[in-house]
């Protein structure tokens, strides 16, 4: 989900709006139809600066008047899809913001869940993988 986020892996201690980016290329493809990327055509023009995060899919979009001297208790992403489309947003609900810590104690935390979680899916798949005949050649 796209959303406003602070994430110190990624972004440092900069509050940024995390985009995923297939949403905004597919509303950007149906609704502008230019032809360009709508970073580099329409986000990065009006002073966005796009911070990548890895091979994800996501990045954090900084700038004006969405993550800049904003008043956190009422972000809304207006100022994105104004410089998307290059409408006025009618955003009229308001989004809080994700955050992410990278405590020692949260990160064993994350660890430990993701294990009893994910930890009897993979020793399941290892065990398959182990009984399977080998294909005939």
């Amino acid at each position: 989900m796209s959303g406003f986020a602070r994430d110190t892996k990624y972004y440092g201690n900069r509050l940024v709006y995390e985009q995923l980016e297939r949403k905004c290329a597919g509303y950007h493809a149906r609704h502008c139809e230019c032809g360009h990327d709508w970073l580099e055509a329409h986000a990065v023009p009006v002073g966005f600066t796009v911070i990548p995060r890895g091979g994800t899919g996501y990045y954090g979009l900084v700038g004006p008047g969405l993550t800049e001297g904003v008043d956190e208790s009422a972000l809304t992403a207006n100022a994105l899809w104004e410089a998307v489309p290059g409408k006025p947003g009618t955003q009229t609900w308001y989004e809080s913001v994700h955050i992410t810590c990278r405590s020692p104690q949260a990160e064993a935390a994350r660890k430990a869940e993701n294990e009893r979680i994910h930890g009897p899916r993979r020793e399941c798949a290892q065990n398959r993988r182990r009984t399977r005949p080998l294909p005939r050649r």
